[in-house]
């Protein structure tokens, strides 16, 4: 089942959250993604599912984390899927595609028409998903970060 996560499930959410920051070569620190995930859903300024076992709910084992945002040159709200990760012991089983059909249900619902995510380079397995569900790669613009202390 896919649903929208609440303060309750941020024990276990940010122990996926974890995995998942460590899977793109961060360091663990439950402690700080803890407070991070809490800030979101406090203040309102993410979106999260989480999805969990079907014979027993209150096992998360996947998650979304979407942000809403604009973009001058599509003149409309966009969605940044920036996290979407499954637990590797669950996956191949549909889960991220669940969780990207809720992504997309909540873009018709605010009224976007875009769905935008990066990945790593070498993560392939996530992007043989994404071009299924028909999320097309862009090879026009590059993407850079500038890092501010």
């Amino acid at each position: 089942m896919i649903r929208k996560a609440t303060i309750q499930d941020l024990d276990q959410l940010t122990n996926l959250f974890d995995q998942y920051v460590v899977f793109y070569k961060k360091p663990s620190n439950k402690e700080k993604h803890y407070s991070y995930l809490k800030e979101r859903l406090e203040n309102n300024e993410a979106t999260i599912f989480v999805s969990t076992d079907e014979t027993n709910p209150e096992t998360i084992n996947g998650f979304a984390l979407i942000y809403v945002t604009f973009s001058s040159l599509a003149l409309n709200k966009i969605l940044i899927l920036n996290d979407l990760f499954v637990d590797s012991s669950i996956r191949k089983n549909g889960i991220g595609e669940k969780l990207i059909l809720k992504t997309v249900a909540l873009a018709k619902e605010i009224g976007s028409n875009i769905i935008r995510l990066r990945t790593a380079k070498n993560n392939t397995a996530a992007q043989g998903l994404y071009h299924k569900m028909g999320f097309v790669r862009e090879d026009y613009l590059y993407s850079y970060d500038l890092t501010v202390n």
